[in-house]
């Protein structure tokens, strides 16, 4: 597509890096603007030379504004920028936000603004690592009829595939990503914790091969992936496991149970666990919580 003359409003971990992936392909990033020290630390390392304004200055500065606030801010950065004279018509206005879609942007459309939602599904440090992530990475879009093929050669243009999502659903995509993705940060996080409390010296090296294994099985063959003493319907581990969590490493039972449940009710949906016994793992599931003592299975 032809050059673009861009301003990014939010240098965080998103725009500060599609910014400099859109640099690297030809585009001019003619302002940013980031108030935070690290926000300033991203624009140095990932784009050199470009001037830091505040928000007005930077939607005058360019005929694509890129817009990449959080979530609860973007309706007010918004309004203020068509508010203020600074969004003109014709500008493309873009934002990143993975819940919102065009309804947020209607002041920069009432102004004569072409608006579009441009959502990577892809999670960022805010650091060159992230370049080359980008390639591959789909991008949740909603625009218009007129605005489709200039947010298309966008993301042509960050080495993406677009995906087109309808406005009602906006906010249900973004839950799906964010609980696969953000969840499972956490997930892992305390599967760390648990083993180091067992005593690993490398507990993420003790788990990336198996995770790893677990992720590709998970998304090539969804339910039947799963494996493990809930699926196998095994009491006693699962009362073992309980066990050694609370009295080990006790701020990760609640997660443990609520996944085990989760777990479990798939397992019978399937056939895998029959009913008596999957109620006989719910009760072990309940007292754990309710801090009660947990049976010998029989």
């Amino acid at each position: 597509m032809a050059r673009l003359e861009v301003g990014v409003v939010g240098a965080g971990r998103v725009g500060a890096v599609l910014a400099a992936a859109l640099r690297a392909v030809g585009h001019d990033v003619a302002a940013a603007a980031g108030e935070s020290d690290a926000s300033v630390r991203r624009m140095a390392e990932l784009l050199p030379g470009v001037p830091r304004r505040k928000p007005t200055d930077v939607a005058r500065a360019g005929n694509l504004l890129l817009l990449a606030v959080p979530d609860d801010m973007l309706s007010n950065v918004v309004t203020m920028l068509a508010d203020s004279g600074a969004i003109h018509a014709g500008q493309l206005v873009v934002h990143t936000s993975g819940r919102h879609g065009l309804a947020v942007l209607e002041p920069a459309r009432a102004v004569g603004a072409r608006v579009a939602a441009m959502h990577p599904a892809m999670t960022f440090t805010g650091t060159a690592l992230d370049l080359d992530r980008l390639p591959g990475t789909v991008f949740g879009l909603t625009a218009g009829a007129e605005e489709r093929p200039v947010v298309e050669s966008l993301v042509a243009d960050l080495g993406g595939t677009p995906m087109w999502v309808p406005e009602e659903m906006r906010t249900l995509y973004h839950a799906g990503l964010a609980h696969g993705a953000n969840h499972l940060v956490t997930l892992v996080t305390e599967a760390m914790e648990i083993l180091s409390a067992a005593g690993a010296a490398d507990p993420a090296g003790t788990l990336r091969p198996l995770l790893t294994a677990a992720l590709d099985n998970a998304l090539e063959q969804g339910d039947a992936a799963l494996t493990g003493p809930i699926v196998r319907g095994d009491l006693g581990t699962v009362r073992a496991h309980l066990e050694d969590i609370t009295a080990n490493a006790p701020q990760t039972l609640a997660s443990y149970v609520a996944l085990a449940r989760a777990t479990l009710d798939r397992a019978v949906t399937d056939g895998r666990v029959v009913p008596i016994r999957a109620a006989r793992i719910r009760d072990l599931l309940d007292a754990a919580v309710a801090g009660r003592p947990l049976r010998e299975p029989r």
